[in-house]
């Protein structure tokens, strides 16, 4: 991939497809089709994970990405963020624009390198991308061809907005070189991760010094008998239930400073930065 200026473009001043782009930001060489046929790049091929939990299942299923953003995300996300005193979706995504130092629709900020994990159909990828400015960049990553097919079928581009790729990978293991995001969020997905912790370390390697990281998860309320019914649900279907100091006390463990923490009943947001040399 030709290096880029400041603002997107290459020595010739043309803005390379966003999943040219992504290429420039793995840590492998890979070579990308100026028009893969599915839409996203694939760094997963046909290799057979372990046996996925049944809420993995679903995720990966055919027909939940379909009802996905209309249906199961604003119902469930809303009823457990405490639904009607709760945020809704579009308070959810503006906070997030925020936490993460972006902008907001119609005063799109820098143009920042975001990413995504475990985007699902896409519906926060594009929703941060709103707040980006279009010499930007926001990826898309997600394990799941179903999701990333209905993630590549409403990436339509829109004018004065960053570009959006997506990309099938690891979340685990995320495929970036160090350091190469100003930014990355994962909503309503760390729960799913057999590895939680081993994903935030990632999310943490590929941020920038200085970059933000918020996650939407899962919250455990604490209440008697919430840790036995918590590990009763993560048993069952593969869901784990996360206490109010444990994503808190992990990002301060990796580094991570000013973090803050938004709790609802059944869920709960929280950001941080990564401080290194420079960011004081």
């Amino acid at each position: 991939m030709s290096s880029l200026t400041a603002h997107g473009r290459d020595a010739h001043g043309r803005r390379p497809a966003p999943l040219e782009r992504i290429a420039g930001l793995l840590r492998e060489p890979t070579d990308v089709p100026a028009e893969p046929s599915a839409g996203y790049l694939d760094l997963l091929g046909p290799q057979a994970g372990p046996t996925p939990t049944l809420a993995q299942r679903v995720m990966q299923s055919t027909f939940l990405p379909r009802i996905y953003e209309r249906v199961w995300r604003p119902v469930g996300f809303n009823i457990a963020k405490g639904w009607p005193f709760g945020p809704d979706t579009a308070e959810e995504h503006a906070l997030a624009r925020d936490w993460l130092g972006l902008g907001q629709p119609g005063d799109a900020g820098p143009g920042a390198t975001v990413l995504d994990v475990a985007c699902g159909p896409g519906n926060v990828t594009r929703a941060l991308a709103a707040g980006v400015a279009e010499d930007g960049l926001v990826v898309g990553l997600d394990a799941s061809r179903t999701m990333l097919e209905e993630a590549v079928a409403h990436a339509v581009p829109a004018p004065g907005r960053a570009a959006i790729g997506y990309v099938r990978g690891n979340a685990v293991d995320l495929p970036f070189r160090d350091g190469c995001f100003d930014a990355v969020c994962c909503f309503g997905a760390l729960y799913l991760f057999d590895d939680p912790w081993a994903a935030l370390d990632a999310m943490t390697r590929v941020l920038k010094p200085g970059g933000r990281l918020v996650v939407l998860t899962s919250r455990r309320p604490d209440l008697p008998l919430a840790q036995t019914g918590g590990g009763l649900v993560r048993a069952l279907v593969g869901v784990r239930m996360f206490g109010d100091r444990e994503i808190t006390r992990a990002l301060t463990d990796r580094g991570l400073t000013g973090v803050r923490q938004r709790r609802y009943p059944l869920m709960q947001m929280v950001g941080a930065r990564l401080e290194g040399p420079g960011t004081g």
